[in-house]
């Protein structure tokens, strides 16, 4: 029997490693992450390049919807925290 998904709290944080998708399926899948999440929550976004095309479109489509926070921005390690407004 299968549980219905419960969000761990409104301040959880959730992991996406993109180095694990292929690139052609990258930003829907982020898209579809995102849109997935309440207020509050935050996904915790990995990737070996700075996204800064996925960034202008994040702005362009949710504009203050979501704020981006880097947490790490070195050269192949990038951390940065989606968080749903």
């Amino acid at each position: 029997m299968s549980q219905p998904h419960l969000h761990l709290s409104p301040s959880a944080i959730y992991p996406f490693d993109a180095r694990g998708v292929a690139k052609r399926f990258r930003h829907a899948a982020i898209f579809g992450a995102l849109d997935s999440l309440q207020p509050g929550e935050t996904m915790r976004f990995v990737n070996d390049h700075d996204p800064l095309p996925l960034l202008d479109q994040l702005v362009a489509r949710y504009g203050e919807g979501v704020s981006i926070e880097y947490r790490q921005r070195d050269p192949g390690a990038i951390v940065i925290d989606f968080v749903v407004q």
